[in-house]
């Protein structure tokens, strides 16, 4: 096989990889700098990150104690649904 002959066997992904290559070229041209990016956007980065560690901290500072309080919880919703009231009661034993 001559050369010609293999690059018209290949020409399809000869295309296909000049066209991408390109696309990357041109991306990265005209694609804005990272620390660009970081400038116009640190004062918003700051004060999330600072946001975050206020969060963190309140959170560890005041946990529940949560071993009388989760048990009884739910139990006056459940009494409520539970019981019967007084009207169905009657009913039932007629």
């Amino acid at each position: 096989m001559t050369i010609s002959e293999i690059l018209m066997k290949y020409k399809s992904l000869i295309l296909i990889f000049a066209i991408f290559s390109l696309i990357i070229v041109v991306i990265i041209y005209f694609a804005p700098k990272l620390l660009d990016v970081l400038t116009y956007f640190w004062p918003l980065l700051v004060s999330t990150t600072l946001f975050l560690i206020a969060v963190v901290v309140f959170s560890r500072g005041s946990q529940p104690s949560l071993g009388s309080l989760g048990e009884k919880a739910g139990e006056g919703i459940i009494d409520y649904v539970a019981t019967q009231p007084e009207s169905d009661q009657g009913h039932k034993d007629e």
